[in-house]
């Protein structure tokens, strides 16, 4: 597969997003891990994950140790596997969401996910939401702490804004190595975010990069023009919106998220699907173009 930058690492132009193997509606563990070998299979070596991923209480890093074990029992080569993982939510198992930014509890999370992935450095940490009760830049600091105490290779950021990105790179000493915000043919908001990361040379990792759990198998139907592309190049609209992310800048590395080995290995495809200037020109209004 086609490779992209994260930082110092060289990963798959496409990932996989763990986060539907771990929270409502989540398969049993075989088809789960299926999931994730098949992606290794395809050339998947950047999967993302976060300590809150869990449905029931008491399971904190229930995808983190799931991706663990699926990596470990893959019978091929994963030296070159990159698992992201995240800190500063929260998700206590009754469906609610919230943020974490104190600087204490993110190095203990990041210790405790290491202890749960099995490594002695995380190869990419990432700043999960900003907690609007804490300095963006007390928050981010830990992590340059984390970095210069070895217990993650990289770090990156998730859910901020041009000002965060700029910020949080002051703080990393020029070492931010992600941005992972929200971005999809449904949710275009973030293409400044984007464009920063482009300027600043920083991966730039869609998260519901098909409209999200639950939307993604409709995206050709509410965005006529990815169905009416997929429908000439006989592919599927979806292969279709992740090749038009790649080609809006070399920074992008989607991650879409997935649940059946099936999915990904759409999703997986898109890396090698070249579109054309007609089709490019045909999209360009989704992004008000």
């Amino acid at each position: 597969m086609d490779q992209r930058r994260i930082g110092t690492a060289s990963v798959s132009a496409i990932g996989l997003g763990g986060m539907p193997m771990s929270i409502e509606g989540r398969p049993d563990e075989a088809r789960s891990i299926a999931t994730i070998h098949a992606a290794l299979d395809a050339g998947v070596t950047l999967i993302d994950t976060a300590d809150a991923y869990l449905l029931n209480p008491g399971e904190t890093g229930h995808n983190e140790q799931l991706i663990s074990r699926a990596v470990a029992a893959y019978p091929g080569d994963t030296d070159d596997v990159l698992v992201a993982t995240k800190a500063g939510t929260l998700r206590p198992g009754d469906g609610t969401w919230y943020q974490n930014g104190d600087p204490a509890y993110l190095k203990q999370a990041a210790k405790a996910s290491a202890l749960r992935m099995g490594v002695d450095s995380i190869g990419l940490l990432q700043f999960h939401r900003p907690d609007p009760r804490v300095p963006y830049a007390d928050s981010v600091g830990a992590f340059a702490e984390l970095l210069d105490e070895g217990v993650i290779r990289q770090a990156g950021i998730s859910n901020a804004n041009p000002d965060q990105i700029r910020e949080a790179n002051d703080v990393l000493g020029g070492r931010l190595a992600s941005v992972q915000n929200q971005f999809s043919p449904a949710f275009v908001s973030s293409y400044p975010e984007l464009e920063v990361c482009v300027e600043m040379g920083i991966a730039f990792l869609p998260w519901s990069p098909l409209g999200g759990i639950g939307r993604a198998g409709d995206v050709g139907t509410r965005f006529a023009p990815f169905q009416q592309v997929a429908d000439a190049r006989g592919v599927s609209a979806q292969q279709v919106v992740l090749a038009w992310e790649l080609a809006l800048a070399d920074v992008v590395i989607p991650i879409p998220g997935a649940s059946r080995p099936s999915s990904i290995l759409d999703s997986a495809a898109a890396a090698e699907f070249a579109l054309t200037e007609d089709d490019l020109a045909l999209l360009a209004p989704v992004l008000g173009d």
